[in-house]
């Protein structure tokens, strides 16, 4: 800045000798003294004119405090919490709107300095306020005389300092969604206001989680009859299904973006195994439930019923399962229906089963079924 300041100073001076302007941009002066203490709502019908504007203003304010805390500790090996730092935010903007304040967030040009600089605790900002409070009460006329490209340079060293490129390169390599969303953005930003480039890259990687979650990955199982534990395992052409059984396994969540994904599976499901009117949701890593999902498991149950079967559910999850009690859900599906261990699923489903169709079937991929097979060697012998 200094060498800036003086820089501009012999520009301008060789301008004057040869009787033309240097037409350097300066900073505007900044009025002495501290800001007065106001009021920072005016009248109620401002609540609605700015409403939307501070919505926009608090994500991107959000956003960019935890994009920087972030950055800063990579670097430094520290674990941040976003709680935390979202409560200092709001904080210091509720302060900030009794002192003639604007929006204030986490900034670049403040961090990456402070960093480069060794501080290490929260004291290192305070001292840095005082600082700042000393400066515009003693210095502030001066401000006019800083240059604007002097400041360029101040903030683009400021940046440079934050800018990861390893992180980067591992970001772009490891996964297309998220390095879509650090292109789109990088380039949003390069095209339009700062605000702006910000909520679209909120928005796109919003698109990006919702299409991922939208469709959980759902897997048929049977134990396998290999394994003395009868672990579960994926179905294959060495593992055959119980004809009269369906085990399906959810990873992901069922909720309301999800719901169509999940509800198309099991229509396929019914349609091309009516034989498996018994349906087993492996739910143990199903992590959520919402009332929409929710609804379509006790559509399911009551589907299931009509054609002479069950639906039953292993390892639901507490949260869940008192969604569903609360909404009456639990009762179509029927709490006597939901078990902690697949024994105990296992065998109270066997039970529902037809002994015909039992008699017949050479997969015998339960206990049970192997139970019952050598009773009925037995007799005959």
């Amino acid at each position: 800045m200094v060498a800036g300041t003086a820089g501009a100073l012999a520009l301008e001076g060789l301008a004057r000798v040869a009787g033309t302007s240097a037409g350097l941009r300066y900073l505007d002066a900044i009025p002495r003294g501290l800001p007065p203490l106001s009021w920072p709502i005016h009248d109620l019908a401002s609540l609605s004119e700015l409403s939307g504007l501070a919505v926009a203003l608090s994500i991107v304010a959000l956003t960019q405090s935890v994009s920087i805390a972030r950055a800063v500790a990579l670097r430094s090996g520290q674990r941040i919490d976003g709680n935390q730092e979202f409560i200092g935010q709001g904080l210091s903007n509720i302060a900030a709107g009794f002192f003639s304040g604007f929006p204030t967030s986490a900034s670049v040009n403040r961090s990456g300095p402070n960093f480069e600089a060794g501080a290490a605790t929260p004291l290192a900002a305070v001292f840095s306020a005082l600082i700042l409070v000393a400066i515009v009460a003693l210095f502030a006329p001066a401000v006019r005389w800083l240059p604007a490209p002097a400041i360029a340079a101040v903030l683009l060293l400021a940046s440079l300092s934050l800018i990861d490129l390893s992180r980067i390169r591992q970001t772009l390599a490891a996964s297309r969604s998220e390095g879509g969303v650090l292109l789109i953005t990088t380039a949003a930003t390069l095209v339009l206001r700062l605000d702006v480039a910000v909520l679209i890259g909120v928005a796109v990687s919003l698109v990006f989680y919702l299409n991922r979650t939208s469709r959980p990955i759902m897997r048929s199982q049977v134990p396998d009859v290999r394994d003395p534990a009868r672990a579960f395992v994926p179905i294959d052409a060495e593992r055959p299904e119980c004809p009269q059984l369906k085990m399906l396994t959810i990873e992901g969540s069922i909720y309301f973006g999800a719901v169509d994904h999940v509800a198309t599976h099991l229509d396929i499901l019914r349609e091309i195994s009516p034989d498996q009117k018994h349906l087993l949701l492996l739910a143990r890593n199903m992590n959520f439930v919402d009332v929409a999902g929710a609804s379509l498991l006790g559509q399911e149950a009551i589907r299931r019923r009509a054609t002479g079967g069950r639906l039953y559910i292993h390892g639901l999850r507490h949260n869940a399962q008192e969604l569903m009690a609360r909404g009456g859900v639990l009762a179509q599906i029927g709490e006597h229906n939901l078990f902690r261990t697949k024994d105990q699923a296992i065998a109270t489903i066997y039970e529902q089963l037809d002994r015909e169709i039992c008699a017949r079937c050479t997969a015998r991929i339960f206990y049970e079924c192997q139970a019952d097979a050598q009773a009925a060697r037995d007799r005959k012998s």
